[in-house]
């Protein structure tokens, strides 16, 4: 008998529309594969929902708060369902920012410079030298993110809004120049590397990442060798540091500008990466030559729980 898998996805947080969207495309993926599929418009009612359902395994395509922050997979412990993606330590860990900086900072790993203030205190004056990067502490798809460049002679005040939604604390990182680089972990390997370079502009944002064009994906990136192999390792050693488990994706900054500093840093880790026609991981996934049906039921037979 297929297994019986309940497809999480929407949700509340600020990433809901790029959850639907990862979980349509999931959902029609593994009915084609010939499992028996339900998809769950997670609701505060979920717990009750997935008694109910029953399922065998549980595919989080959640994304942003509550869906990758350890809360949903406490829930499935709770219930002792079997599920995608990383545990509960490793979610709550790597969608904080800031601790997960720490964690990948003592195992080696390169990490810019920067520190967690008030929002309020980040928009009264400089709290680094500019250009720096401005960020929650704990959200995902570049929401909240704010780029302040050299030529910025105050700080940004949207900070200050009433209706800023993306907590007290933000972090304030040295900016780095040169290319966005990505490279995904998937088990214990190290998939390819991607040179993402927006479409327009030279930040790599929210519509860059989820509108058709919005960015250019070069793959394999054209970097020294050297280079690529070690952001494969930075991405794995990441992977390992955080304790995440199937499907992660390290981003990185690499200053190969004319006159850069060479440097090479891992900016973040994320444990629910994107399952969109536009998102990295199933385009990495296919490079190695996995079809995007191979690559969720490879996550599918991979889930567990209590780890």
């Amino acid at each position: 008998m297929a297994k019986h898998v309940a497809i999480l996805y929407g949700g509340w947080s600020a990433e809901r529309a790029v959850s639907l969207a990862s979980g349509k495309a999931c959902c029609g993926a593994l009915e084609d594969l010939g499992y028996k599929v339900t998809p769950i418009d997670v609701q505060p009612d979920i717990a009750t929902v997935l008694q109910a359902v029953a399922p065998d395994v549980v595919f989080n395509a959640l994304h942003g708060r509550v869906g990758e922050d350890g809360t949903i997979q406490g829930l499935l412990e709770v219930l002792r369902i079997p599920y995608t993606h990383s545990g509960v330590l490793a979610s709550a860990l790597a969608m904080q920012k800031d601790k997960a900086k720490m964690v990948m900072a003592a195992a080696g790993i390169p990490v810019p410079q920067g520190k967690v203030v008030n929002r309020l205190e980040a928009a009264k004056s400089h709290v680094l030298p500019a250009p720096y990067v401005i960020k929650p502490v704990n959200e995902g798809s570049s929401v909240g993110v704010i780029i302040v460049r050299e030529d910025r002679s105050h700080p940004p005040q949207e900070l200050t809004r009433e209706d800023w939604a993306f907590g007290e604390k933000v972090l304030v990182e040295s900016y780095v120049a040169g290319r966005e680089l990505t490279c995904a972990v998937m088990g214990d390997r190290a998939l390819g590397v991607i040179d993402i370079q927006p479409a327009t502009g030279v930040f790599y944002d929210y519509d860059a990442k989820y509108v058709k064009g919005g960015s250019i994906h070069v793959l394999p990136a054209e970097i020294k060798p050297n280079i690529y192999q070690k952001v494969q390792e930075l991405a794995l050693t990441a992977h390992q540091a955080l304790g995440c488990r199937g499907i992660s994706r390290a981003d990185l900054r690499y200053d190969d500008t004319p006159g850069g500093t060479g440097e090479l840093v891992v900016l973040e880790v994320n444990t629910q990466p994107g399952m969109t026609e536009t998102s990295l991981v199933p385009e990495l996934a296919a490079h190695a030559g996995y079809s995007f049906g191979e690559l969720v039921q490879w996550m599918v037979e991979d889930a567990t729980c209590n780890r």
